[in-house]
């Protein structure tokens, strides 16, 4: 092999341990900041109920489910709080210190974001409630209801609809309204 073939070869090996060297460390650096989605029965007996895919203890795991019933115990002299979550399985706690979503109730969907401290423990570091489709944020409908009465079309017809259906649409903001305050 004749010296420039040599040197050229050396570079090219070099660049390619350099890419792989950057490549390995980007990927460790992410693998820190991955945050795994889980139900709560996937916690407790794996991923398609495979023990050896459930997630570690002290591994950092975000998990969603609906609040059980009954089972929120707040501490009266902190921001601590306690509840159980589970899906249509067993069921898991999960312990968050701070203010918790103005739409986080017992029975109510959320979504949990911390570290598993026990098989079924979750220390949350972030909890964020879940809302259905009929959530209308109160600026919304502010706007909604103002644009609604602006429109000053004859009360017998508007753009088609009957007075029934205009009652019904009246009905349907102000049960709206009233669940977004």
């Amino acid at each position: 092999m004749n010296p420039r073939r040599k040197s050229r070869l050396k570079v090219v090996v070099l660049i390619m341990f350099s890419v792989a060297v950057a490549a390995g460390l980007t990927l460790y650096a992410l693998s820190q900041n991955i945050d795994l989605f889980y139900t709560p029965s996937e916690i407790v007996k794996g991923k398609n109920n495979d023990p050896q895919l459930k997630p570690a203890v002290g591994q950092r795991i975000r998990v969603g489910g609906m609040v059980v019933e009954g089972s929120v115990k707040r501490d009266d002299k902190t921001l601590k709080v306690e509840f159980n979550l589970n899906d249509i399985g067993p069921a898991i706690t999960v312990e968050y210190e701070g203010i918790l979503p103005d739409l986080f109730r017992e029975g109510q969907g959320i979504v949990a974001q911390g570290v598993l401290v026990e098989p079924t423990r979750l220390k949350a570091s972030e909890v964020l409630a879940k809302h259905d489709e009929n959530y209308m944020p109160p600026e919304l409908g502010d706007k909604m209801k103002q644009q609604h009465n602006a429109v000053g079309v004859a009360e017998g017809d508007l753009k088609g609809e009957s007075i029934r259906d205009k009652a019904e649409l009246d009905r349907t903001f102000n049960t709206l309204q009233g669940e977004s305050k």
